[in-house]
């Protein structure tokens, strides 16, 4: 008999959290779980998927807008917020109901509260304790927001698939995927919409010429972008409040949202009782097999802040428990990773921007550039216009990096990602055929080297 009373026991229901339970449980680990939130994590209730949801709402006012070049004729359209809102919990509490079955179906043990590390190889979670050989942290992350006055009138990301009245204007407090992802989201749901960003650019981290074309083109939609400009307090007003920056102005705004970044969820998990070393942010610190300071913790996805993504938390989960478990030692490739941003027009990349693969390769880089209006638009009437671009080392061939704002992006750039790690070169993009007319040919058709 073990002298624990379970193999693994995993602290965090997320997807990275899920998958590390249930595939542990499937290869014979006695498994506990617990959450003391909701199942599925940040992706699945106040992330990823219901903000998708939200971006296909917001999109059909475009759709409106563009039928007419089409010969449709459409009465006055009317959105129902409260409608929207129900119709994306019906669909969260179906994807909660799916890990709840995932769990059960895999033997894991749900355990409901918060949990607490006593010492190495025990958690308690409100009376209970339960001893483990091995502990595994997949807590996520949580938003972060600045310590400013009025920062009581700060709503964040979390609050806003919950809102009971959508507002009437609205001030996006920040410059990366979250703030330029909800600003499209308001702004196409028919709410005044100011960006204010203490930048001088959007998403940070991205190719440069993605950050001017996704700015350009969400000020074309009429979205009010303000660069340069630091919030140095909030107040309540009249009719809403008053953000003040530190350049003068003030930005007056029925709901305050900021999107300035997220931070490892490390709060009230005892991590001092165990001695769990953590970085200058706050993240849990592990080595490459995700083992942490303390050999019987082990920590993966948000809450190490490597990669926030959630196919890399799943990813890590895979990779752990399978050499846990399986005695199999595959490491998780965190080069060539893509990633959308679901921002209107969306954003989607793989591999290098052009400066780091400048950087990496001097004087042996050759960039392919394409800014076309999509055929949609030539009827449309909207003038919404696509960026792709492709970096391609000039002394091997090989595609180094793919970077696209435009309609589907996220769906175009998944199938670029299997062919830039597949080490694809330029001429094997050259000879293959392309799907006309789609915008997506285009990257099979950039024959000439962009020169400035």
């Amino acid at each position: 008999m073990s002298e624990y009373d379970v193999d693994l026991f995993v602290i965090g229901a997320g997807s990275g959290g899920v998958r590390a339970a249930r595939t542990a449980a499937g290869l014979g680990a006695r498994v506990a779980i617990a959450e003391q939130q909701y199942l599925g994590g940040t992706c699945v209730n106040v992330g990823c998927v219901p903000k998708k949801l939200f971006v296909y709402a917001s999109h059909f006012q475009e759709d409106f807008a563009a039928a007419p070049g089409f010969g449709w004729s459409l009465a006055s359209p009317r959105f129902d917020w409260s409608q929207l809102l129900a119709q994306k919990n019906r669909e969260i509490d179906r994807l909660q109901g799916v890990y709840q079955g995932l769990l059960d179906n895999s033997g894991v043990t749900i355990v409901t509260g918060q949990a607490k590390l006593l010492d190495a190889h025990t958690v308690s979670v409100g009376e209970q304790q339960f001893s483990a050989e091995r502990i595994l942290l997949a807590t996520g992350g949580r938003p972060w927001i600045p310590d400013i006055p009025g920062k009581q009138f700060i709503s964040t990301s979390d609050d806003m698939f919950a809102l009971q009245q959508l507002p009437e204007r609205i001030l996006i407090v920040g410059g990366g995927y979250i703030a330029v992802e909800f600003a499209g989201i308001m702004h196409g749901l028919g709410v005044h919409t100011v960006l204010s960003y203490r930048g001088d650019k959007l998403l940070r981290g991205f190719d440069e010429d993605v950050r001017e074309f996704v700015a350009q083109e969400m000020s074309k939609k009429g979205i009010d972008i303000r660069f340069d400009s630091d919030i140095t307090r909030i107040e309540a007003a009249a009719d809403g409040y008053l953000a003040h920056t530190a350049e003068g102005q003030t930005i007056a705004a029925d709901l305050v949202l900021y999107a300035t970044g997220r931070v490892p969820n490390t709060q009230d998990l005892g991590l001092e009782n165990v001695g769990v070393a953590l970085d200058k942010v706050g993240a849990v610190q592990v080595d490459e097999y995700y083992q942490t300071s303390q050999p019987s913790i082990f920590a993966l996805g948000d809450v190490t802040d490597r990669v926030s993504l959630t196919p890399v938390a799943t990813a890590e989960a895979m990779a752990l428990v399978n050499r846990l478990y399986a005695n199999q030692w595959t490491p998780v490739d965190y080069e060539h990773i893509p990633s959308a941003v679901f921002c209107q027009p969306n954003v989607a990349t793989v591999g290098l921007t052009e400066a780091a693969a400048k950087k990496r390769y001097p004087n042996d880089i050759d960039v392919y550039k394409s800014v076309f209006t999509p055929m949609k638009h030539t009827l449309s009437g909207l003038g919404e216009k696509t960026l792709m671009k492709m970096l391609v080392q000039r002394s091997s061939n090989r595609v180094l990096g793919i970077h696209m704002v435009g309609a589907d992006a996220g769906e175009i750039i998944q199938g670029m990602a299997v062919a830039i790690r597949a080490g694809a070169t330029k001429a094997v993009f050259d000879s293959t055929i392309g799907i006309h007319p789609t915008a997506a040919e285009e990257f099979v058709t950039l024959r000439k080297p962009h020169t400035e």
